[in-house]
């Protein structure tokens, strides 16, 4: 069950890390390591049986995404 959470939260906190990677128009580099180190990172350390460390490492991205994000009005 927690493993099913932490996928959930997964996409969509890299989900949205696309979105603000593509607005901000930001170099080739910083996508790729936003979008293909950190997820890589974050499987690794669950796979690794370190789900303890990677879940809370989620939920701060996504508390931080969550308020950097740009609101849609």
């Amino acid at each position: 069950m927690l493993s099913l959470l932490f996928v959930v939260l997964m996409i969509m906190v890299f989900g949205k890390l696309l979105g603000i990677a593509l607005k901000a128009t930001w170099s080739i580099a910083k996508i790729v390591v936003t979008l293909i180190f950190c997820p890589v990172v974050l499987l690794v350390l669950v796979i690794a049986g370190l789900i303890y460390i990677a879940f809370p490492v989620l939920l701060i991205a996504g508390i931080v995404l969550l308020l950097v994000s740009p609101k849609r009005t």
